[in-house]
């Protein structure tokens, strides 16, 4: 190659065109005359009649050019010769022409002897008419497709399952397509089969895919993949020319060297003048251009600097038709005197220069396929993926309330004839979780779910519910500070009450106003009577719309109202429902909370009964429980903006980044750690001796606890006898028991047998070099143990940051029809509650995974789409998105975010991972979170159903059954009839020596009262003051984690 470009012969004399060509110097059949002389290069097969042309050319392949270099001013200039060729194969340069022919055929007969026979027809039938224009990108794109692709007759070596190798020879070939599912997705990916006789013994055969085929790497490589290519191939110097199979190899692997029309040089040609042509004006084209450039305007462009060259590019473009008439066939050579030019006719003269028709083709043979679409990259909107039909739906949900959602059938719901709407399933989560979250705020102890369930629907006065009396009096002492306390401040912002309804109001008991007498001398005109006429109608209309007599219940005792009771703590004998009677008088109100709040007062102070405290609790004792759950509703709201709540979440924001930050240093010491182990092992691995027992290295941790496990599950297959005439009974049953065993036992005598060897050395007088081994053992030792410290503490933290976590309720995540998954155990509470409280032996919190429906903007915007986006999803889908709906959640539904439902057994659980559809975007987020929490949601499931089957067992041994006839009589009730009456606020009882609903009467100090009990006293009213500072402190003064029994409260 010259200049990267193959080197063109001097074609033959026309004496010899026609001849056979013999051996070199043997000229004897051209009849030359003696006269006549000829001069040929014998390695290319050029002859010549001109002596001087045959120096030109022999100078040309010795020496490509000159360049001069004036090396001093004073001297003058030199030339040197410069070897310009370059070896196509090899890519060597700086060659002579001789040099670089004779590389080429050695590299080219080198690569016929090593590339695989076998390869080269199919590669060069895949490369044939290839338009890739780099010869680089060209090989990586043959390797890439070749290299796990084998064929007959090649040599290959077979790997069995076994894992021995064989080598053998490749018999048949048998190729499988790939498969397609309807939606694209790739079903099976397309692979190949083959029979290699083996060369150990010619008789077997093996029938293996493409996993267990390989060949030897050096036979096969992109370097002889780029000298086999380079060796085959050639290419015209045109951009865009396609690579040619050379015409040897193309005869002998009988592959067509016919060029299609739209690879040939002519049709790019034409295909970019038609594209030039088509971007000029709708005027400018041939049809309207028939008189040629007479009416033409002239055409504004730039003086040409080419002039000069216009008659040698004549000269150019005629000397490449001679060489282009040259190529047509039935044609004689032509040759002309040196010097001179042919006669071409000015036909054939414009043809070659423009050899475009005249007008553009109307229309193609035939119009392109589009491309196939490209696959589609997971995950995507979920309701995006077709639906499947054959496949199980979402398991059924439970629902705790009595009304069920449109199309459910009643036999799923575990709340009829409790009385609960659905509309306040979800405040009923809500207080039950801002109770148990602020539960040290509010000095209670933490309660489960069921217990607060049926604590809100027990309906008798015989019966005092300590739990629901407790809940109701530490929230309520949040809103008012005691009147030993800042004088009784109201720590949260109250509307502004009516004049009728202030503290100095002067109405009576009977509700009557006084009216003043009116002036005796009183002038009355029309005006005046219109007036009182109007008056008298406000007066009428305003007893008429009164709804309840709760200002009177409040105003019974004159200047004793529910916020003097408050601060003084009067809340004995359910008076806190008379300050509950009060306090929602006056957030009435406000005109959002208004229509609640007299629906309750119309229950707790009707108009038919006598305004008096003892009406308030005996009312409350039957009402309704959904009632019962908007007061709590309304306090916790008022709550959640008083000052210990605020300062709660504060501290525990403070304490989250505290936790963050010991985190992150644990995090780098246990790498710090590591790396220092990793050192010691290496140091270990010099000093121990080849014949020693290993030592577990880094790797091995995983193992070691893996035996600690096994010796667990070895103490519980331990066979247990508990009489003689009982069958000796077994621990649970393991999967391959025997094998575990015997692998425990190896284990367990292999370290034996080290402990022994150890000892046995150790007894032995140590060396130096045994003496730094056993330090290093033992640092080994020390290393580990602080790594599984920082792990511990690791897992310790990340704990207390998901307890400390309470500004917010975590949604676990949403399915396809964006229903909301929530497990409360997850948000800023112990996984069972506070392991100080009085029900902690339930061993659960809430137990369930509750569902909620999605959100107004959601189903608006997702599901119930508008006709014309409803009829596009059908033709899609066949269905539309409710249909789907209902179709693919099962035979339970939630429509609004209204409508709650839950699982409690870990089947369900199980089914309803398994139901998620990991490609589509909402649902792999959740089904990662729900595998992630798997484990701890079905232990608290199965601890919730164990709670309710032994409250079941101890509420049918109960003889006397619960009264739930009102009366105000206090009797003896048997706590084993309700699972809720044996909760008892013992944190209260711990910090404050009281109740919040009983609290004792506090007596003046006297001179005889101890130091230490005015100190403790003192402590306790502080502690009740400031409900947040009841936490543990840290170093920093910060509360402290509730998990476990780390801490002490």
């Amino acid at each position: 190659m010259f200049k990267r470009k193959p080197v063109q012969y001097v074609p033959k004399p026309p004496l010899f065109e026609d001849q056979e060509v013999r051996p070199f110097r043997d000229y004897s059949h051209a009849n030359l005359t003696n006269d006549r002389k000829i001069w040929a290069i014998e390695e290319t097969n050029e002859i010549f009649t001109n002596y001087d042309d045959y120096l030109a050319r022999m100078d040309f392949y010795n020496q490509a050019s000159f360049i001069y270099i004036n090396v001093i001013l004073t001297f003058p200039l030199t030339s040197t010769s410069q070897k310009r060729f370059i070896s196509e194969i090899t890519g060597a340069s700086q060659l002579t022409f001789f040099d670089a022919l004779i590389r080429e055929t050695d590299a080219s007969n080198q690569v016929e002897d090593t590339f695989p026979d076998s390869l080269k027809e199919p590669i060069l039938r895949k490369v044939q008419f290839s338009q890739i224009s780099r010869i680089d990108m060209l090989v990586d794109r043959v390797f890439e497709e070749f290299k796990n692709d084998f064929y007959p007759g090649e040599r290959v070596t077979v790997i069995l399952d076994n894992g021995d190798r064989w080598t053998g020879v490749i018999r048949e070939k048998t190729k499988f397509p790939a498969l397609h599912n309807l939606d694209g997705t790739l079903h099976r990916k397309s692979f190949s089969r083959y029979f290699v006789t083996l060369t150990e013994n010619e008789e077997s055969e093996a029938l293996v895919d493409d996993d267990h085929v390989m060949r030897e790497r050096k036979h096969f490589t992109k370097q002889m993949v780029r000298s086999f290519l380079k060796n085959t191939l050639q290419r015209e110097a045109w951009a865009g020319a396609p690579w040619l199979v050379k015409e040897l190899y193309a005869h002998q692997y009988r592959i067509s060297t016919l060029v299609p029309d739209y690879l040939r040089y002519d049709h790019q040609v034409a295909q970019r003048k038609a594209n030039n042509i088509s971007k000029k004006g709708p005027f400018d084209g041939p049809i309207l251009n028939f008189f040629g450039g007479q009416n033409r305007l002239p055409e504004l462009k730039p003086k040409s600097h080419k002039s000069k060259h216009s008659q040698q590019d004549t000269r150019s473009r005629q000397d490449q038709f001679l060489d282009y008439q040259r190529t047509m066939p039935n044609d004689g050579v032509v040759q002309f005197p040196r010097g001179t030019l042919p006669s071409v006719s000015e036909a054939q003269f414009l043809q070659f220069i423009n050899p475009t028709p005249a007008f553009p083709a109307i229309a193609a043979k035939g119009v392109p396929k589009p491309p196939p679409p490209p696959p589609v990259k997971y995950p995507i909107e979920d309701l995006e993926l077709p639906p499947v039909r054959d496949v199980p739906r979402r398991p059924a949900m439970a629902y705790l309330s009595e009304e069920l959602p449109v199309g459910v059938g009643s036999e799923v719901s575990s709340g009829l004839g409790s009385g609960i709407l659905m509309e306040s399933v979800g405040p009923i989560l809500e207080t039950w979780d801002t109770l148990n979250v602020y539960c040290e705020v509010f000095l209670i102890d933490s309660f489960t779910f069921d217990d607060y369930v049926e604590a809100l629907q027990l309906t008798s006065e015989a019966v005092p519910c300590e739990l629901l009396a407790e809940i109701h009096c530490a929230v309520l002492k949040r809103i008012i500070n005691d009147e030993k306390d800042l004088n009784g401040q109201i720590q949260v912002v109250l509307p502004v009450a009516p004049h009728g309804d202030s503290e100095d109001d002067d109405s009576t008991l009977d509700g009557s106003t006084k009216v003043s007498p009116e002036p005796a001398n009183k002038r009355t005109t029309r005006s005046s009577i219109a007036k009182s006429e109007a008056a008298e109608l406000k007066a009428a209309a305003t007893q008429e719309a009164k709804q309840h007599r709760a200002a009177e219940i409040d105003q019974s005792t004159k200047g004793y109202d529910w916020r003097s009771r408050l601060r003084k703590r009067d809340l004995k004998n359910g008076k806190w429902i008379v300050v509950i009677v009060g306090l929602l008088n006056l957030l009435a109100v406000n005109p959002r909370l208004r229509k609640d709040c007299d629906q309750i007062l119309a229950k707790l102070a009707p108009l038919d009964m006598d305004p008096t405290e003892d009406t308030a609790v005996s009312q409350y004792a039957c009402l309704d429980v959904n009632l019962r759950v908007k007061i709590l509703q309304m306090l916790c709201m008022l709550s959640l903006e008083t000052p210990a709540i605020r300062g709660y979440m504060e501290d525990c924001t403070s304490q989250m980044t505290q936790f963050r930050k010991e985190k992150i240093d644990q995090q780098r010491l246990r790498k710090a750690t590591m790396e220092e182990l990793k050192i010691l092992h290496e140091e270990r691995k010099v000093l121990q001796p080849e014949d020693a027992s290993p030592v577990p290295e880094l790797e091995d941790l995983e193992e070691l606890e893996e035996l600690k496990v096994d010796d667990a599950e070895e103490d519980e297959d331990v066979v247990m006898e508990d009489s003689e005439d009982q069958e000796p009974i077994r621990g649970r049953s393991l999967r391959r028991a025997n094998d575990r065993a015997i692998e425990r036992k190896k284990k367990i005598e292999a370290e034996r047998e080290r402990k022994e060897k150890a000892e046995a050395e150790k007894a032995k007088k140590p060396s130096k070099e045994a003496r730094k081994l056993e330090k290093i053992l033992h640092k080994i030792e020390d290393a580990k143990e602080r790594i599984k410290a920082c792990e511990d503490e690791m897992a310790t933290l990340e704990n207390d940051l998901r307890e400390s976590d309470c500004p917010r309720t975590r949604v676990l995540g949403k399915d396809r029809f964006w229903n909301r998954y929530y497990w409360m155990e997850r948000n800023a509470m112990p996984y069972a509650g506070l392991p100080t409280s009085s029900t902690a032996d339930a061993g659960y919190a809430n137990g369930c995974l509750w569902v909620q429906g999605p959100d107004d903007l959601e189903r608006q915007g997702f599901i119930e789409l508008t006709a014309e986006e409803n009829a596009h999803y059908k033709r899609a889908f066949h269905v539309t998105v409710p249909e789907r709906k209902v179709m693919e959640e099962g035979p339970t539904h939630t429509f609004t975010a209204h409508e709650w439902g839950f699982y409690d057994d870990p089947d369900q659980l199980d089914k309803l991972i398994a139901w998620l559809d990991m490609r589509g975007v909402r649902e792999v987020k959740l089904r990662k979170e729900l595998q992630a929490q798997r484990e701890n949601i079905s232990t608290h499931m199965e601890s919730r159903k164990k709670y309710l089957a032994n409250a079941e067992d101890k509420k049918s041994e109960s003889e006397e059954p619960v009264s739930r006839i009102s009366t105000r009589a206090t009797a003896h009730i048997d706590p084993t009839g309700h699972r809720c009456l044996m909760w008892k606020n013992t944190t209260a009882l711990k910090e404050l020596g009281h109740l919040h609903s009983n609290p004792t009467p506090r007596k003046a100090q006297t001179a005889r009262t101890s130091k230490k009990a005015a100190a403790a006293a003192a402590a306790a009213a502080m502690v009740e003051d400031e409900g947040r500072q009841t936490r543990a402190s840290n170093r920093q003064g910060k509360p402290l984690s509730r998990q476990g029994a780390r801490y002490d409260f």
